[in-house]
């Protein structure tokens, strides 16, 4: 009998190898690199509802916290707020993968939680339990992860937690403070609705200033008078950008009309007073939104139940109450003089204090 050959023999890191691949899902893709990618970060109280463990948290402490966790770890949490904005980007991902199987410009999810590492196995329980697409996990152990998002090369952070969305607002990120609706309201499961407000979210907070300033007459003056000098950038306007690409990717197959992704502009601008400013400064930066709906005003709520967005931007909590009640995700961005103006009256002394 002949010795077997080179091809027969299998070395100890080879058979380790076939090991770990044989324990991979084989039906997950491959996580494309975070330099290439779209990289969503969201906090494990966006994805999952957590009221409960949080309950125990701050009335417990930490340990019990922690403990609670390990003994429901085989219970998958309920999705929250941010779960069917999740599922739809991975509806686009899937998309994008069958018109280019070798493209990495794709959406990527990190998990993106101050949670500690023991908590992590009933995360990665209720993330596999939902068939969710998340690799790439950030847990903290109770620090802020805010140091970390840069590092992910994150396009957008969401989070419950407001102080650390202004923390990443702060930093340079587009981030937001996502909220559950008051009332159920079904989104479609192929296509990506995004919703943007205008002045402080695509936009920066220059109009604002002038109508805390100097009122609506002033600033419809303003609007005119600028109406072809393009607005300062903000928050989310690398977001939008980003969005936008890879619409152009269906759009080069000639899938314009079907293409997953669809993005609104709802401002309270009027469209005859202060519309082509708005509209000039996204052409200006070679982007545009799929629809823009100009309400002079008027309530947001009733439209954005219309659109059935996954999610919707805005920074005024006025407009995020509003579009809760109605059904719809909504998230606040944290930026802008109506945050000074807020923290300002936060901040001022009572009488009585020291």
């Amino acid at each position: 009998m002949e010795p077997p050959g080179p091809a027969a023999e299998q070395r100890p890191w080879e058979e380790a190898k076939v090991f770990y691949d044989n324990l991979a899902p084989k039906k997950k893709p491959k996580s494309p690199k975070p330099e290439n990618a779209i990289t969503i970060a969201v906090s494990s109280r966006a994805l999952f509802r957590m009221e409960e463990e949080q309950k125990i948290y701050e009335e417990q402490g930490v340990e019990a916290y922690v403990r609670y966790q390990l003994e429901h770890e085989n219970e998958p949490f309920l999705p929250g707020a941010a779960f069917p904005f999740v599922k739809a980007l991975e509806a686009v991902n899937t998309q994008l993968r069958e018109l280019y199987p070798d493209s990495e410009e794709l959406f990527d999810i990190v998990l993106m939680t101050n949670n500690h590492a023991q908590v992590g196995v009933r995360l990665i329980n209720s993330i596999n339990h939902y068939d969710l697409f998340i690799e790439r996990f950030c847990m903290t152990g109770g620090n802020s992860p805010i140091c970390y998002l840069k590092a992910y090369h994150t396009n957008l952070y969401l989070s419950s937690d407001a102080e650390k969305v202004s923390g990443a607002i702060e930093e340079g990120i587009a981030a937001a403070t996502i909220f559950s609706p008051s009332k159920d309201l079904e989104v479609s499961d192929s296509q990506l609705r995004v919703a943007f407000d205008g002045d402080a979210v695509l936009f920066s907070d220059e109009s604002e200033q002038i109508v805390k300033a100097h009122g609506l007459d002033m600033f419809f003056e303003h609007e005119k008078a600028h109406e072809n000098k393009p607005l300062a950038q903000g928050p989310l306007k690398g977001f939008l950008e980003a969005l936008g690409k890879l619409q152009k990717k269906f759009y080069s197959k000639g899938l314009r009309m079907e293409c997953p992704i669809r993005t609104y502009l709802v401002t309270a601008r009027s469209a005859a007073s202060s519309g082509a400013r708005a509209l000039k400064t996204l052409r200006s930066w070679g982007l545009e939104t799929d629809e823009a709906l100009f309400l002079a005003g008027a309530p947001k709520g009733p439209l954005l139940r219309k659109i059935r967005p996954h999610i919707f931007f805005d920074d005024q909590m006025f407009h995020v109450e509003g579009a809760k009640a109605m059904g719809t995700v909504a998230a606040h961005v944290p930026y802008g003089v109506a945050q000074k103006h807020k923290r300002a009256a936060r901040e001022k002394p009572t009488p009585n204090s020291k």
